[in-house]
């Protein structure tokens, strides 16, 4: 890359926010979709690892790197991504969980990648101890927690203020290690100064570690990951995302099932015609099972006040995913 200024609108893109007729009949109140799962890579993480590994090629802007990234799958993924666009080598270790599929995606892309450990902690270890210290023209790309990666996902509510005329009363995603719902709180807080929207996080039990954070009142960390949803399988959120669950009143935390998770992939596949992993179906799980007006605490009002809110649900996508794989889900659980 040398001297070139590398041009983040290659990285990721402006996604969609399109009105959903299925899912808000299913809701009970006006949803709309932020389609992160277009961005180059599958999943929102373009969007974050693009703009910290931006912002890396911006501060060694006369010499290459090789850019280094642990992930269960989709982090990993986006780092390849944007290291081919970036014309840079990249290193990437996931853990013993991620699926054969996501690494040949990120193999096909250029990248090295390395298989180590039990769960994203394990193999994030293995990269900084074995790998990242013995290369001087290493850049470590976190998958969640880092500023930059923070800011990129931010953005994400710029786009929402631009593009929905109506207020928007709450925003659903879901929570792994915390990169995206950090970029959704800061973008909450520098573009809505009165009343905030609900930001509703959700986890699936079994890699439920906010939750399990503010239900205990202290940061704490999972004995382990359990959930079929491994792309929210950080056994610890970072420090930021605890302190937002600590500061923000309008920052809800919801668990569901892995069952429900099945079922937001399957239904949101029949409702929107489109494949997101089962971390992505946790989110929209909540739009079905009734979660989402709990959360919001709007049990108290009127169906016909309800039916006037307005909802986004950070469609995250996610490219663990196939057809065969739901098929599977459907079964093991007993989803129609």
């Amino acid at each position: 890359m040398g001297s070139c200024d590398p041009e983040p609108q290659k990285l990721f893109i402006e996604t969609p926010c399109i009105p959903s007729a299925a899912l808000s009949r299913a809701a009970g109140c006006n949803i709309f979709l932020k389609l992160e799962n277009l961005q180059p890579s599958g999943s929102f993480k373009s969007r974050a690892v693009g703009y910290m590994m931006y912002r890396a090629m911006l501060a060694k802007p006369a010499g290459n790197v090789h850019f280094y990234c642990s992930s269960g799958g989709n982090a990993g993924l986006a780092c390849a991504t944007a290291a081919a666009v970036l014309a840079q080598p990249c290193t990437i270790v996931v853990p013993l969980t991620t699926a054969a599929r996501m690494m040949d995606k990120m193999r096909l892309l250029g990248a090295k990648v390395h298989q180590v450990g039990t769960h994203w902690a394990l193999a994030d270890a293995y990269l900084r101890s074995e790998l990242l210290a013995h290369d001087a023209a290493g850049v470590y790309v976190p998958p969640f927690d880092h500023a930059h990666i923070w800011e990129g996902a931010s953005r994400i509510v710029d786009e929402l203020v631009a593009q929905l005329a109506p207020a928007i009363d709450g925003i659903v995603c879901n929570c792994g290690g915390g990169g995206l719902l950090n970029g959704i709180m800061a973008g909450v807080e520098q573009n809505f100064g009165g009343k905030k929207p609900t930001v509703v996080a959700v986890e699936t039990v079994g890699a439920d570690s906010l939750n399990a954070s503010v239900r205990a009142g202290k940061h704490v960390t999972l004995p382990g990951i359990t959930s079929i949803a491994t792309s929210l399988g950080a056994p610890r959120v970072s420090e930021r995302t605890f302190a937002w669950s600590r500061e923000a009143p309008y920052l809800k935390s919801v668990v569901v099932t892995d069952a429900e998770a099945v079922m937001g992939s399957v239904r949101f596949a029949d409702d929107a015609r489109m494949l997101v992993e089962v971390a992505c179906g946790a989110t929209i799980a909540t739009v079905y099972n009734g979660d989402l007006r709990k959360a919001m605490g709007c049990d108290g009002i009127s169906d016909e006040e309800w039916s006037r809110k307005n909802v986004v649900v950070i469609v995250c996508g996610g490219s663990n995913v196939t057809l065969q794989i739901l098929r599977d889900y459907q079964e093991k659980y007993g989803v129609k």
